[in-house]
């Protein structure tokens, strides 16, 4: 089976000289299908580089990175766009959904992007909200919605892409501790469903959650643990 994420001595290097900062020190890191992965770090150690570079947001200095087998080194812009909207569904600490567009029509957004049809485009975005509890409010604007009603929609909005990878950056850094709760057991209930997650987080309780955590400092590894031996 081929690996969601394949990662091979991947460095990210800013400046030069003595100004050099390398916000990833060689990492190798493989995420299979299926696994729910937790990447932590404390504030400089790398994490956000790497989930740009997990993203396709951003392209590593050196090193091999493949997503579904696809080798990004080889894209140039237009394709690292089409890798993010059909292999990749993110999730934002900011939630990221347009003001003045109901949430349907932002679940449908990236669909209309990707060229899929209105009634497709509209089954699926319906269907996604439906699978966050939310199929009642999909002609509320986010602003007639909770933080977490509007992070729900934005886990639909990536839920409705049918990616390879759900990619979540510090999901609940913006939610009460009621609507954290609710956002991780509906990324439970998705990883149940087989997908494949990777969430960024500085939050124990959240990295709790995975089935693997990954602790970065200065760039590195500094360590790759399965929960069962946690």
């Amino acid at each position: 089976m081929i690996p969601v994420v394949e990662m091979h001595d991947i460095t990210k290097v800013y400046g030069e000289g003595e100004a050099e900062v390398r916000a990833v020190d060689g990492v190798s890191l493989t995420v299979e299908p299926g696994e729910y992965v937790a990447i932590m770090g404390a504030s400089g150690s790398g994490k956000s580089t790497l989930m740009n570079i997990i993203g396709a947001l951003d392209v590593a200095t050196t090193g091999t990175y493949r997503i579904d087998g696809v080798d990004i080194g080889d894209l140039d812009d237009d394709a690292l766009s089409l890798v993010r909207n059909r292999r990749i569904g993110f999730i934002f600490q900011a939630f990221n959904l347009i003001p003045r567009m109901s949430a349907a029509a932002n679940v449908e957004l990236p669909l209309m992007y990707r060229g899929v049809r209105r009634g497709e485009r509209r089954r699926r975005a319906l269907d996604a909200l439906g699978k966050v509890g939310l199929a009642d409010r999909s002609h509320h604007q986010p602003n007639e919605l909770s933080g977490g009603q509007q992070q729900r929609v934005a886990v639909a909005r990536a839920l409705a892409m049918e990616p390879s990878l759900m990619l979540a950056d510090e999901p609940t850094g913006n939610l009460d501790s009621r609507s954290t709760a609710d956002v991780l057991d509906l990324l439970d209930d998705i990883h149940d469903e087989g997908k494949t997650i990777v969430i960024i987080t500085h939050e124990d309780e959240v990295a709790a959650r995975a089935g693997r955590v990954i602790t970065l400092r200065d760039g590195r590894i500094e360590s790759d643990v399965l929960a069962s031996s946690r």
